[in-house]
């Protein structure tokens, strides 16, 4: 067997992701310790970037804090 398509069936079955205890959600790398949604282990701030929510959104969550 090479290291190509029929290799790739031996990886399922395996827990990469658990449950955040942070954000709830199945993205904390169990061997890296750390959220991939919110970056628990990693920083105490919680991750977050402009381009996760669209332009016209993001406009509509800044004027209702504004009011």
């Amino acid at each position: 067997m090479g290291s190509g398509t029929p290799s790739f069936g031996k990886r399922s079955g395996k827990v990469v992701h658990i449950r955040c205890r942070r954000c709830g959600r199945r993205s904390y790398h169990v061997r890296k310790k750390r959220c991939a949604a919110c970056g628990y282990g990693k920083t105490s701030t919680i991750r977050k970037y402009n381009w996760q929510t669209k332009t016209v959104q993001r406009q509509r969550i800044e004027k209702s804090i504004a009011n």
